[in-house]
């Protein structure tokens, strides 16, 4: 079992499977300075303690937006399907859970094979679960007075992830398939091959519909009986798909984006990761940060998705060093006499790293 205690971070921190680690080895980061009342950037979680008992990301995720809200995080780390059932002891990692839930069914090409998700969705959408789960339970611990037992696992979260398909499936027996970018029942709406790149254009509606054609100089599409409606044009999709294809074909993804401004109609580029960081909007929503880390030195790190009016999420914290902290939780959280603590040292029971 391996006990370390973090503050608030936007790391959320990944072991490394199969890696060793020494038992019972004690972690720790202090905690970041919390606002008393009357100072200024008083956060909601300020003075809240969080015993977290989970690893590799799903958990520490959500432990990492805990800690931005300003929660003190006390994290022990071991596995877990969920707490009981016939699957509860089997190891669960994202892409296991991304499969047994049917994530990995409906993603990819249409004709392609199934496809893991670039990142791991079933772990941050687990840890978003389970932040909001433990919210909820400091709400009803302030109204009741009580605790609340919760169970957050890879399993339960991708499955109810699956919203419209679950349902369709559940209410119409209708088995879900693969369509890469485009949507089952709304024509166009999926990216397109542009001369240097990708576009993606949704539209929901036959006037948006009609506005893409005008853009692209095809407005005969428009009123063309085979296309005048959605249900038309998604029976019809793969000859309007490939007039479509070959018009968006014939420009830059700039180009395209000059002329749909202003035209109502959704649409963007499909950025590679340069692009999305070069973003004006990306930088304009604090979503790239800096901190100084005991090891590396300066490094930059995605923001935090959520802002709020009254406080700031800054001065991000990185991940504790294994024993990095060991001493000073020992003697300030759980009141050791160095004595104490420095037989534990040397019995190697705990471990404290030299960087401080």
């Amino acid at each position: 079992m391996l006990l370390r205690a973090v503050a608030a971070t936007r790391f959320a921190g990944t072991l490394r499977p199969g890696a060793r680690r020494p038992p019972r080895l004690l972690r720790a980061q202090s905690s970041r300075a919390s606002a008393r009342p009357g100072e200024e950037n008083i956060k909601p979680l300020d003075g809240i303690k969080v015993l977290d008992l989970t690893r590799v990301l799903a958990g520490p995720f959500a432990s990492m937006i805990l800690g931005d809200l300003g929660a003190e995080i006390i994290k022990v780390e071991r596995p877990g399907y969920g707490q009981t059932g016939p699957m509860s002891q089997s190891p669960g990692y994202d892409s296991i859970a991304s499969a047994v839930s049917g994530m990995m069914h409906i993603t990819g090409p249409e004709d392609g094979e199934p496809v893991r998700p670039g990142v791991a969705m079933t772990d941050l959408a687990t840890g978003l679960y389970t932040h909001g789960a433990i919210m909820a339970a400091l709400l009803w611990r302030a109204k009741t007075g009580r605790g609340l037992h919760i169970d957050c696992n890879l399993l339960s979260s991708q499955v109810a992830c699956l919203t419209h398909i679950a349902a369709n499936y559940l209410n119409a027996g209708k088995e879900a398939k693969r369509w890469g970018t485009a949507h089952e029942s709304i024509v166009p709406y999926q990216g397109f091959k542009t001369q240097d790149g990708y576009l993606i254009v949704a539209a929901g509606n036959n006037k948006q519909f009609a506005r893409v054609c005008k853009v692209l100089n095809l407005s005969h599409l428009s009123d063309d009986p085979k296309y005048k409606t959605n249900t038309l044009r998604v029976q019809n999709r793969k000859e309007l798909l490939q007039i479509l294809s070959q018009r968006f074909s014939e420009k830059r993804t700039s180009e395209w984006l000059g002329k749909f401004e202003g035209t109502g109609v959704p649409c963007g580029p499909i950025n590679n990761i340069q692009q999305v960081f070069s973003d004006a909007q990306v930088a304009h929503n604090d979503l790239i940060m800096k901190m100084e880390h005991p090891t590396a030195g300066k490094v930059v790190i995605p923001g935090p998705a959520v802002r709020f009016s009254d406080f700031k999420i800054n001065k991000p914290t990185p991940p504790p060093l294994t024993g990095q902290h060991t001493a000073q939780v020992l003697r300030e959280m759980l009141g050791y006499k160095d004595d104490d603590i420095e037989q534990l040292l040397k019995a190697g029971t705990v471990c404290q790293n030299k960087v401080r």
